[in-house]
């Protein structure tokens, strides 16, 4: 009979290391983010509004309108998903999508009224879902991860 606890999962061996996926960057920060999404769908305003259409609606306050490839560079999200956000924001009446008047080829997404206003009802909320997402960790754990979370973003 294995005398490994339950809680500790069969590792692989790689030579003369022990890989085990639970203990692994890729894994955490997943486990994190899942963390995160379910805090910030339990606080949002509307709760069909998802964390990537939030900031693709924080994207469009931000800059004001923009195309899709300025929409990919200020959120991050690759350019086939945010397509997929934008056709949604759109059937949603949050965003609208025209033509550029300089470039009649390019289109220009913008948020709508209806769009503005769910952005500044969900704003406010904004840290309370930080808050509760790093609820865990002290003052000074807090200000460690955002400094290391962004050195590994960059």
């Amino acid at each position: 009979m294995d005398e490994r606890s339950q809680e500790e999962p069969q590792a692989a061996k790689t030579g003369d290391d022990v890989y085990v996926v639970t203990r692994q960057v890729g894994h955490l920060l997943r486990r994190a983010y899942q963390r995160h999404l379910a805090i910030f769908q339990n606080l949002a305003e509307d709760l069909n509004l998802t964390s990537m259409q939030f900031v693709t609606l924080c994207a469009l306050s931000d800059r004001g309108p923009c195309s899709q490839r300025d929409l990919v560079e200020a959120t991050a999200i690759d350019q086939a998903t945010i397509r997929g956000i934008v056709d949604r924001l759109q059937a949603r009446g949050l965003l609208q999508v025209l033509r550029d008047e300089s470039d009649g080829r390019k289109v220009v997404m913008s948020l709508t009224s209806e769009g503005k206003d769910l952005l500044a009802a969900m704003l406010p909320r904004g840290p309370a879902i930080s808050e509760q997402t790093m609820a865990p960790l002290n003052p000074a754990e807090r200000v460690a991860l955002l400094y290391l979370l962004r050195k590994l973003s960059d």
